[in-house]
């Protein structure tokens, strides 16, 4: 699992003007999930499926 700014940096996502992430593959926003017991967030996209640490 990448880094969001990694993917970031490899053109794997892109932010839209409302600096919103999202899948470079498939132009869908990702989805944020928060697990209390991680310190990074995931993010994944809806219609492809990968997934991206993000971390605070």
């Amino acid at each position: 699992m990448k880094s969001t700014r990694k993917g970031l940096r490899e053109s794997d996502l892109f932010k839209d003007t409302y600096d919103r992430l999202n899948c470079s593959h498939c132009e869908m926003v990702l989805k944020k999930e928060n697990d209390t017991e991680e310190v990074f967030a995931v993010r994944t996209c809806p219609e492809c499926g990968a997934e991206f640490k993000e971390l605070p």
